[in-house]
């Protein structure tokens, strides 16, 4: 019955977060004219409402989903909490890849293909390096995924400098970078909204699998789980997921480390249920974390990250002291 609450509430929140998301903006307009824009009014409150507000929030939607969901099933398979695409570099790498589509002149649409692409390479390669030399542990895989964040970062900084066609956007680029929603048209949308139900069904469709992973490989070998098979397709399905967001939002970071952890105590470690609140909580954190950072210093603007920043590191901070805590 508990669960059954927590995930209609969720489901409310989500709602009420949008309409939020819509109405509120830095330009005011009566929620009679929100309404009529969102019918097709064709005035100036049309284009901000149809043009500017709903994309940017639906986008906000898939961003928050997507993270969580692929928080929550990158700590099911390293059962530890402090993994999330951020800490793991699978987000940088999709960064990476997004800038080199916009430097090479790819439509809107391809960026997020390039991003799940770069993603996918990403993950594959911190795995790898986190195999080397032994088992792999969750410390190895956080290393792996600092240096590669390192090393992507400074690759990207050298394509925004060399870049002729990024130094023209040179501003709006690294504000992206800094975490923040845009959706440039409708077909980016689009096919990042495919991209992020793919990957959504395969973590639905994984969560089991994941569940195995609570006492080990080798316990979920003996109830009939392929580690091997199931690390690659959990990493696949994190990869769709990561590369969508940072299609539309560029670096926003704790989502997938902050939902997750705390939906445990409301939904239980169970990923069946897990990995759908995870979707729901994410995208309804994101689309507030947006509406934030597009109203606190309005008609300035702050990146979505530096919101998600204040909260997000101080709770991997506790979540790092308590770990260490458990280990002594």
């Amino acid at each position: 019955m508990r669960v059954a609450t927590t995930f209609v509430a969720l489901a409310v929140v989500l709602v009420l977060s949008i309409a939020a998301g819509i109405l509120v903006g830095s330009v005011p307009i009566a929620p009679g004219d929100v309404l009529g824009a969102l019918l097709g009014s064709p005035d100036v409150n049309g284009t901000i409402v149809r043009d500017l507000r709903l994309p940017r929030v639906l986008g906000s939607v898939l961003v928050g989903g997507s993270l969580a969901t692929s928080g929550a099933l990158l700590q099911g398979l390293l059962r530890n909490p402090l993994a999330d695409p951020f800490v793991t570099g699978t987000s940088a790498g999709a960064t990476l890849a997004a800038i080199v589509a916009i430097a090479l002149g790819l439509s809107a649409p391809l960026v997020p293909l390039a991003a799940f692409v770069g993603a996918l390479v990403a993950v594959g390669l911190v795995w790898r390096l986190a195999r080397l030399g032994g088992p792999t542990t969750v410390l190895t895989v956080l290393l792996a995924g600092i240096v590669l964040t390192a090393f992507a970062g400074a690759v990207a900084t050298f394509v925004l400098v060399a870049s002729d066609r990024l130094a023209v956007h040179l501003r709006s680029v690294l504000g992206w970078l800094q975490g923040g929603v845009s959706v440039i048209d409708s077909g980016e949308l689009a096919v990042a909204a495919a991209i992020v139900t793919i990957g959504l069904a395969g973590a639905v469709a994984l969560a089991h699998r994941v569940d195995a992973y609570a006492f080990g490989e080798e316990t979920a070998a003996t109830l009939g789980v392929d580690p091997d098979r199931t690390t690659r397709a959990v990493l696949g399905a994190t990869a769709l997921l990561s590369g969508a967001a940072v299609a539309l939002a560029g670096l926003v970071g704790f989502v997938g480390l902050v939902v997750p952890h705390a939906l445990r105590f409301a939904v239980g470690a169970t990923h069946r249920r897990l990995v759908p609140a995870s979707f729901l909580a994410g995208a309804a954190a994101l689309v507030l974390a947006d509406l934030g950072a597009r109203t606190l210093l309005a008609p300035g603007e702050l990146p979505v990250g530096a919101i998600t920043g204040l909260v997000g590191a101080p709770f991997f901070l506790a979540l790092l002291v308590r770990s260490r805590r458990v280990v002594v």
